[in-house]
């Protein structure tokens, strides 16, 4: 007969206290592809003449776009949203989004003018 533990491995079930939603966070965070340059820009055309700081090139995933906006807005104290794949701030943010996502390993371009 053989232990609780080894038939709960068999069902699937880890003894550990890691969890499975933790290790796949754990693994996605490795493999986080960080050597492409992110670029950010500041835009106004189309926008009634109100600067809008984009950033470009971030990894497609909706998850972490929506936790680097979110902690984006909060560092810039400044609203925001996700569209398209990009993140837009309102007002001039280049220089502190440019920073935080130097702190979180990525290769930052300032675009355009």
């Amino acid at each position: 007969m053989s232990s609780l533990s080894d038939q709960l491995k068999n069902l699937g079930f880890s003894a550990s206290t890691d969890s499975s939603e933790q290790a796949q966070e754990n693994s996605q965070e490795s493999a986080l592809d960080t050597s492409i340059p992110v670029r950010i820009q500041r835009q106004t055309k189309g926008r009634k003449g109100k600067g809008v700081t984009v950033i470009f090139d971030l990894p497609d995933d909706a998850k972490l776009l929506n936790d680097f906006a979110k902690a984006l807005r909060k560092q810039c104290g400044v609203g925001g949203s996700v569209k398209n794949g990009t993140i837009e701030l309102q007002g001039d943010q280049r220089e502190a989004s440019m920073a935080f996502l130097k702190g979180q390993g990525f290769k930052v371009k300032l675009a355009g003018g």
